[in-house]
């Protein structure tokens, strides 16, 4: 008798739970929404953060904002999320380097990229450009090559980090032209790029948007594109494969992930709010004037995208055996 009681009452706790959590779903969000972003404020991740969450905001009726969290290749922020509740209010901006790369080079990973995060949206593709100054008197990649044919392991090539795209495109034109360059890594774009502008360092691969006004303002040359097609934003700028140099396409992603188990509705919620913002003319036409394509797409088309980049850099840190060093 007391199992016939038990188990009424253990489907009845059942229901009330799924209807307590969907009456959630429904009603999210009733507070603000926190976007980590693993960067320093003012960099190309923090811009496309800030001006998303700025139209998510008015779209879902509640704050959305931007939490700064910088360390380890982006790591430490997603480490945060990973472990946040899966209530959607504590959601990863990542790139690239933080759930396809890291895990392959990093030792001690504090999440699982592939089980601990459920997708949300791929919001932008950035382009990596190769970038020298003009005092360096060359305009090609085969001149580069040239370069380090000549003098192998001392051309200077800045990155971001060990396993950052700038330290990948740099590997990947290693091993397609045959060449050794001196791998240089920083922590972050603007270091790498003031000692490229004084001089110290020779060339580095960068997102299209840290580069944009240096090379409008003549002080950086772009010599190749690290992607698969042209940038919309430097159409007269030939990728590395057009130039003699294939299997270079080191092109840096922004994705929105939430925690594991988040709800369906609140993940579906969030993805049409991404989605909204990236149609606003004023969103859109404000990223592509930056050097980032807008995205989008559903979740599960993320999830896909996600896998096959794991495998690929998987693949590169294997064959070129990058390791982590910091």
């Amino acid at each position: 008798m007391r199992k016939i009681r038990i188990v009424p009452m253990a489907v009845a706790a059942l229901v009330l739970l799924a209807t307590a959590q969907f009456a959630r779903a429904q009603d999210f969000p009733t507070r603000p929404v926190r976007i980590v972003v693993a960067f320093p404020p003012g960099g190309p991740t923090d811009f496309v953060g800030r001006l998303v969450a700025d139209k998510m905001t008015t779209l879902l009726g509640q704050r959305v904002y931007i939490d700064n969290k910088p360390g380890a290749n982006g790591t430490l922020g997603g480490g945060d999320v990973a472990k946040s509740d899966p209530d959607g209010y504590s959601l990863f901006l990542t790139t690239a380097g933080a759930v396809t790369v890291s895990p392959h080079i990093m030792p001690n990973m504090p999440y699982d990229a592939l089980r601990d995060f459920a997708p949300v949206a791929l919001v932008t593709k950035v382009t990596e450009v190769l970038v020298v100054t003009p005092k360096l008197g060359i305009k090609t990649v085969k001149e580069l090559v040239a370069l380090a044919k000549e003098k192998p392991a001392t051309i200077a090539f800045a990155s971001t980090g060990v396993g950052s795209p700038p330290h990948l495109a740099q590997e990947m034109l290693d091993a397609s032209a045959g060449v050794q360059f001196l791998h240089v890594p920083y922590r972050g774009a603007a270091p790498a790029l003031t000692d490229l502008l004084g001089g110290q360092v020779q060339v580095v691969a960068l997102d299209v948007p840290v580069v944009i006004a240096q090379i409008q303002a003549g002080n950086l040359v772009p010599i190749g594109a690290a992607s698969n097609k042209r940038d919309a934003v430097l159409p007269d700028v030939p990728t590395l494969a057009e130039q003699g140099y294939p299997n270079t396409d080191a092109s840096n992603w922004y994705a929105l992930l939430a925690p594991a188990k988040t709800p369906p509705d609140v993940i579906a919620k969030l993805n049409k709010a991404v989605n909204d913002a990236l149609n606003d003319p004023d969103v859109h036409d404000k990223l592509v004037k930056t050097g980032a394509t807008p995205v989008g797409g559903t979740p599960a088309a993320l999830g896909t995208f996600m896998k096959a980049e794991y495998d690929k850099w998987g693949r590169v840190v294997a064959e070129r055996g990058i390791k982590d060093t910091q």
